[in-house]
């Protein structure tokens, strides 16, 4: 099983601001992975940071990648579009520069294709040009720039066609599919938040997550995943903003159940959205630890149950019923105790009534008595 975590840019705990402290503070952290973020223009100085964050990326194995601006207009009119993908090509020269795995893209609004085969089709046209043009960058010049290995040695990066998180905006999950599906080199973005938003609160269990991935992997017929994760605040089919984990309905422990009980054959990489970024990374990494956790208990049970099995000649099914059974009496046996104890509480107390009228002896020892009884409700009163 491969899962890298990181945030979406540089850790809000970094005293640094440049994409190589952040770097450094997310491999100290033990996260894997950084998206960094070109959702507005790129400056002609942040390559001195993105060929130095390169280096860092190559030398230590460190996953990099890049997001492209937040808004684009792939399929409106000629001048929209040539807009977006002049800032496409901003992203894409970076991508090479900071050795990026994968570039995540938005397509935009439907424009006047309007939803269905046309806007597809005019989808998967734009971003096979995509494509062609980001190899063409990775291959260009590559004898000048002998600083960059991963320029001869690697792959292009990866464009990715994310899903996106508003009914107006193409980018469902099946549009997105059936680009990915008619052009190479190409992956889906799967921002859970956005189908969680889409789908009405749909992501709820891991068979919801195990269902996703299956459809996935049968329609392209990948194991490499690239998602996006946050919490999420949504509105009737709509992603409103994002949200920490803990304040979504969007709960993380279902996927972490189905990356440690099925997804072995998962290469996924999650990058944190969370407005707590590296924060929610951590939090996403203990929640598939615990899940790690709690499988290794259920195997050490079974095997315990078939070595019993084995050495009692019952059977698995029958030790696991026992079981079972016992720790309902544990559970049941305490609340049965203190339901009866009440029961046999009044018939003593007569008893002592009875007895009280013989203790005639002095008024010292009634007294006596009196500040005895007082000082046990005080005790009880304190604690």
């Amino acid at each position: 099983m491969g899962v890298k975590l990181g945030p979406a840019g540089v850790p809000l705990s970094c005293k640094g601001r440049t994409i190589v402290e952040g770097m450094d503070d997310i491999i100290a952290l033990g996260l894997e992975t950084m998206e960094a973020q070109t959702v507005r223009l790129i400056q002609p100085q942040h390559f001195e940071q993105y060929w130095q964050a390169g280096v860092l990326a190559n030398k230590a194995e460190f996953e990099m990648n890049i997001h492209g601006p937040y808004y684009t207009e792939l399929l409106g009119n000629r001048m929209a579009r040539g807009r977006s993908l002049a800032k496409v090509e901003s992203t894409l020269q970076a991508a090479r520069t900071i050795n990026a795995r994968h570039v995540t893209l938005h397509t935009g609004h439907y424009g006047e294709f309007g939803r269905g085969t046309a806007a597809n089709e005019q989808a998967a046209n734009i971003f096979s040009s995509i494509v062609d043009r980001v190899h063409d960058i990775w291959h260009d010049d590559e004898d000048e720039f002998p600083v960059f290995p991963w320029i001869k040695n690697g792959t292009p990066s990866k464009i990715g066609v994310e899903t996106s998180g508003r009914q107006e905006l193409w980018g469902s999950l099946e549009e997105v599919i059936e680009v990915v599906n008619h052009v190479e080199g190409t992956i889906p973005v799967l921002n859970i938040a956005h189908i969680h938003a889409r789908g009405h609160g749909r992501m709820k269990t891991s068979e919801d997550y195990g269902e996703l991935f299956d459809m996935v992997r049968e329609s392209i017929g990948t194991k490499e995943f690239y998602c996006h994760f946050s919490g999420v605040e949504h509105r009737t089919g709509n992603a409103m903003h994002y949200t920490q984990i803990k304040k979504s309905d969007l709960n993380f422990e279902p996927l972490a159940e189905f990356i440690v009980e099925d997804g072995g054959w998962l290469d996924i990489t999650l990058i944190s959205d969370s407005p707590l970024l590296e924060h929610d990374a951590m939090y996403m990494l203990q929640n598939i630890d615990k899940a790690k956790h709690k499988q290794l208990e259920r195997k050490a049970r079974e095997d315990r149950r078939r070595a019993l099995a084995a050495q009692t000649g019952t059977s698995v099914e029958d030790i696991q019923r026992r079981e079972e059974e016992m720790a309902k009496l544990r559970t049941q046996g305490p609340q049965e105790e203190v339901a009866e104890e009440p029961k046999p509480e009044p018939k003593p107390e007569p008893v002592k009534e009875e007895k009280k009228p013989k203790k005639t002896a002095t008024k010292k020892k009634e007294a006596e008595e009196d500040v005895f009884s007082f000082e046990e409700e005080d005790d009880d009163d304190l604690f």
